[in-house]
């Protein structure tokens, strides 16, 4: 189902989990829908968690190798 034009809309994951799980999802934001499926289906919260670590695992290793090369935006902020 897409979402209407304009519309964000919420992550179809999230949707699909939930509708597995039968959470009514009427009136709730995606970060809502987010963290009550964490508290109800924290496995799938981990799975899920697990999966997008893994697939922007080389995304996260060339930032991270960037910040080693030169240093974060806010450290010239630090007094220490």
């Amino acid at each position: 189902m897409d979402a209407p034009e304009g519309d964000i809309g919420i992550d179809p994951e999230l949707l699909a989990q939930a509708q597995r799980l039968g959470v009514l999802i009427a009136g709730m934001s995606e970060t809502q829908l987010r963290l009550h499926l964490q508290k109800v289906d924290p496995a799938g919260a981990e799975e899920r968690a697990r999966r997008w670590a893994e697939e922007n695992a080389e995304a996260i290793k060339d930032h991270n190798a960037r910040i080693e090369r030169r240093g974060l935006i806010s450290d010239h902020f630090r007094k220490w």
